[in-house]
Formats: structure tokens, sequence, C-alpha cells
């Protein structure tokens, strides 16, 4: 069992000056409005919005508690261990007369803008109390805790350490915030001989750094906050900060919270609005950063969430934008050893939402689809983020070793939005490429508010490369078997070639996940594992369980689950080619539903750099 001694803290209150329309609980930070004519959104899916939503009250320089224990029983409210204040450690930053003149002026002005912005329903898709209600809330910091209880038996295959990355805002929001904007957290459950421990610590970014200095939230959240009148503004305010010297932006705002791969001895953090952070595991099975991670010196350019790591050449494949300024998309790539390829301008007229893309065994496969940037829109009362129903999505077939962007082909491929790119392959008999991806409807629902139900198809995409031709089908025929499917992956052992099978996240009831699905692509026949009753959870990771079995489903389906009714999370292992429970870890503390994940063998771990 895990270790059950108590840790005796307190929590210290974020240093901000607070709009009259936000109160404040004794023992929790709660955003309550008290003016009597706003009205809370109504809800149509299974998140309500919970009348408070209670955050941690964290010290700016916290410390863990050394241990930790394993909950038996239900909160009544969401509920945080304390955390130590260490008082003494606490770094304030060493302002000027002018800089901390500046920064008084500048709090007035930020709390005028929150106060007038609240004064006004927040849309669904920047309401921290339907973004971040129920499960999706945040934690603490959680030390290792080890020897887990395990239910049935931990396979023999799984040594290493399976690690997920999510959002997990450290201070409560002062306004808008989407779940997108909170700050990265990786959660790891490391397994050693039938035996399991688990972990959770901020990725410690450049901007979670220097919040934590301050004592509140000062970089802007892109998603919750930037929109409209009120989000230039934000923007301004922030760029104040920085002429004052009170922020520094120079060294990156992004989060960290979307995507994990391990490349090069190194175990990365990724979100597209930053470099890659580094993350090293601990033999103990702990997690540290070690800091913003440029491949030494090489990449001057943000990269995107969801970077390819070929199976084969053991090279990295990745693509960065900008919303800003031209170009505004890059293609690059890296040796097995890390050395960085020269950037590919991939001419695209609008800054595009490129969350994802593909690889192949000879192509690199580049969505350009219709939701764009559009930061004019702000001027007129908007979110930058447009979809764009006169723009026809298209795909980008480039060679994987291009030196620029002359043999680039594009593919159109109307009315298609995928969020997520499963796989994709070559079928040089026919002349065409074969994309596996989720299409979403409406293309914009994630992060604009619509009255449209939200519908993720998995789909087969083809594209012709003799014709220039595309067409697209639903891989699922079987109106039974239809279901919202995001999140997931295939074979990595198999990504970029032919594979037969997908291991995708139900996503129901939207936003939750109640399951997962084990998909025949061929013949669209589905599998599915329900995680339980009153059990929710996220993406599947699919591990093998020899990369040298014949068999493409040999191994192993990882996901965490949370029990919503009970208040308790758990990892489970379930045997991908028979869909049965094979083993489930007890976890000491609650996991927030979450993004991406990966797992690295123990002769990896062992050579981390």
């Amino acid at each position: 069992m895990a270790s059950t001694t108590p840790a005796s803290n307190t929590w210290i209150k974020p240093k901000i000056s607070m709009p009259r329309d936000l109160a404040y609980s004794s023992n929790s930070i709660s955003l309550v409005n008290k003016q009597p004519n706003r009205q809370l959104p109504s809800i149509n899916s299974s998140l309500q919005a919970p009348p408070i939503l209670h955050f941690p009250k964290q010290s700016p320089n916290y410390q863990t508690p050394k241990t930790s224990t394993i909950s038996t029983s239900k909160p009544t409210t969401i509920s945080y261990p304390k955390q130590e204040n260490n008082s003494s450690s606490t770094t304030h930053p060493q302002w000027n007369l002018v800089q901390k003149a500046a920064a008084m002026a500048l709090d007035a002005v930020e709390s005028a803008l929150t106060k007038h912005e609240l004064e006004h329903p927040l849309p669904k898709t920047a309401d921290p109390r339907v973004q971040i209600s129920g499960n999706f809330a945040p934690v603490p910091e959680n030390p290792v805790s080890h020897s887990l209880p395990v239910t049935g038996k931990i396979p023999k295959c799984v040594q290493g350490v399976y690690v997920r990355n999510g959002a997990n805002p450290l201070f409560e929001p002062t306004a808008g915030h989407h779940f997108f904007d909170g700050d990265g957290m990786v959660h790891a459950v490391q397994f050693k001989n039938g035996s399991a421990s688990y972990a959770c610590r901020f990725t410690e970014t450049e901007r979670l750094v220097q919040e934590k200095a301050l004592g509140r939230p000062v970089f802007p959240k892109a998603i919750g906050e930037l929109h409209g009148h009120s989000g230039i503004a934000r923007l301004m305010l922030f760029y104040a900060r920085g002429l004052f010297g009170l922020v520094d932006h120079s060294k990156g705002t992004g989060v960290a919270n979307a995507g994990l791969v391990y490349f090069n001895n190194r175990l990365l953090a990724m979100s597209e609005d930053d470099l890659p952070y580094h993350v090293r595991v601990t033999p103990t099975g702990d997690l540290k950063t070690v800091g913003r991670f440029d491949f030494d010196g090489q990449l001057k350019s943000t990269m995107i969430a969801h970077p390819k790591l070929d199976p084969v050449s053991g090279e990295l494949f990745a693509l960065s934008y900008d919303v800003i300024q031209k170009p505004y998309l890059k293609y690059f790539r890296f040796s097995k050893n890390g050395e960085k390829s020269n950037d590919v301008e991939i001419p695209v007229e609008d800054p595009t939402m490129m969350h994802d893309f593909a690889i192949t065994d000879k192509y690199v496969i580049i969505p350009d689809q219709q939701v764009v940037f559009k930061m004019s829109e702000m001027i007129r009362g908007g979110s930058p983020v447009v979809y764009d129903k006169n723009k026809v999505s298209r795909f980008g077939v480039l060679d994987k070793y291009a030196k620029d962007g002359e043999g680039l082909k594009w593919v159109e491929v109307p009315d298609c939005f995928c969020f997520h790119l499963w796989n994709a392959w070559e079928e040089p008999e026919t002349d065409e490429i074969v994309v596996i991806g989720s299409c979403m409807t409406p293309p914009d629902s994630i992060f604009n508010e619509c009255d449209e139900g939200l519908k993720s198809v998995l789909s087969e995409i083809r594209l012709n490369l003799k014709t220039g031709k595309s067409t697209r089908r639903a891989i699922i025929q079987k109106e039974e078997d239809q279901v919202n499917l995001e999140a997931g992956m295939v074979n990595r052992n198999k990504l970029g070639r032919k594979t037969r099978f997908a291991y995708l996240a139900i996503a129901e009831p939207w936003p939750k996940v109640s399951g997962f699905a084990k998909v025949d692509l061929f013949t669209g026949e589905v599998e599915k594992f329900i995680y339980g009753d009153n059990k929710f959870g996220g993406e599947p990771l699919f591990l093998p369980r020899d990369p040298n079995s014949k068999a493409e489903d040999d191994g192993y389906i990882l996901a965490f689950a949370h029990n919503e009714k009970e208040w308790k999370s758990e990892l489970q292992i379930v045997n991908a080619m028979t869909m049965k429970l094979e083993a489930t870890v007890k976890l000491p503390t609650r996991v927030p539903y979450g993004f991406h994940g990966t797992f690295i063998n123990a002769k990896d771990l062992a050579n981390q750099a």
C-alpha cells in the first residue's frame, strides 16, 4: 500500500485584486457571480456547470508533500491535499519604483477589464464553470506513491512508464478559460516487475515559473481570453507588462499540455504555441522538468504537439505554424540523432489550425482545412479562430525528404475537418494515399459556441496522386455501431504503413469518454470496451507485447479511468486481442481527464539524456 503519513500544510491565496463580483470562500477560491441579472448558460452535454468551482490556494513557490495517501471516501466537493508553504524560499520580483507603479496601474486596468467582461455571460467554450468542472478540474502535484494496489495481474511485457499529458491550471481563472488553456501536467505510472507507482507533476514552463513567482495568472489565455475587444486589451496589457520588465515573453508563452513524445533519449512535452519541454523520469518514478528544449539551438520556432516518429528510420517529422506572419506554415524533420533539417515553407493563404498531420513511408501529408486564424475578427468583436465556409479543405502530399515546397501536390477534400489523423499509407497499385482520420462537424465546435451537436466520424480519405481527386467514406457502416471516435492511435510500430486496427476513444457522452473502440479499418467491424458504470476516461494507448510479433493487435491497451460516483481513479490494462480487462491499478489521487500520452520502456528509461 502507499504511505499514509499525513502532511499538515496550508495554501496561499493568489495575490490578485479581484473585482467585487468574484467572491472567495474561507478555504477555497470560488468563481461565483453576485450580479443578479447574469444567468449561467444552458449546457446541452454531460458536462453541467456546478454552482461553485473550488480551486486550491497555491503558494507561489509551494513544496509538495513528501508522502501521499489513497483516499477511501468520496468527498462531497472537489477537495485538494494541502501544499506546504515554505515562505523562506518564496521569491518576490525585485522591482524598482517605476515598475511597482506600472504594476499597480496595469493591475487596476486588468481588474476593471475583468469586471466589465463578467457583466456579460461567458460562452460555454470560455466559461471555467463549464470547461473545468467535475473531473476536468485541476489537481495539485502528487509525489511518488509506490506499491499501488493491483487487481488482476500486470502483464510481464509492461515494464517502463506510461505518461499522459493534460491541462491543469495552477491558478483560478479570473475571467474566460478554455480547457485547452490550462498549465501542462504529466501523470506517470511506472511498472517494475509487476508493481506500480504513480506521480504527477507540472511541467515547469517559463510561463508557469513566472506566474508562480508573481502568485497569479498574467499570461493571456489563447482560447478563453483572446477574443473580441477585451482580447485585444489583454494582449496590450501583457505586452505593456513586458515593456516594463514585469514579465518576460522572450522565452516562450506555451503551456506544454497536449502531446508527449520520447525521442533521442528525451521525453518531450508539447503544445503548438511553443518549443517542447524536456521532462525527465527519475529512477524512483518521479518527474522533473529539465527545461525548454530547442534541440541544441537548432529549433527557432514553435512545434506542433503531434510530431511523427517514424518506426523504421527513427526520424522525427514535425510542423510549425505562425498565426501572425508569413511563412504561416513550415515543415522540418530531425534525424534519429537529433539533427534538424532546413525548414520547408508550405504555401498557405491564411494561418490555418494545424493540430495534426500524417506520414507514410515516402510522404508527409499536410491538411489545410477550414478552421483558420483571422486576427482581424477580434477587432469586430469575435474570436480569431474562424470556420471559413468558403474555403475548400485540401491535403498536401510532399516527399518526406524534400528540400523545398516545389514538389508539393494539393488534393481537395471538400467539407473535411480532421482534428486528428490516425495513420496514412501508400497504395501504389492505385496511385493513392490512404489517410485515416476522424472528420469533425461542426469544425470549430471545440473553440466556438454552437447549438449543433458535435459529430466525429472515423473516415477513410483516399488521395489519388494521378487524377488529383479524392474520395471519402465512413469506415463504420452499421448504424448501430456509429459512435463519436476521437483521441487514440494505431500500433505505433506500424505508423506510416498499412494498418488494420485503430484504437480510439468513444467520446460519448461528449465531452466525456466512456470507453474505447477497436476498429477494423478494412471491414468496419467494431469491438467496444466500456470503462465501467459511472466511469469515464480518455485516450487509449496501445502497447505492443513484442515489437517482432506478426499479429498487429498483439498487445495491451492502457487508459486512465475515473469513477464519478466513488470519486476514485485507476489505470486499466486491457488485452487488445481479446478486449478483456487484465489488470487495474488503483491510483492514490484523482486523475483529471486529459490529452495524449506515450509509453517509455525500461531500457529507454535507463538511457535518458
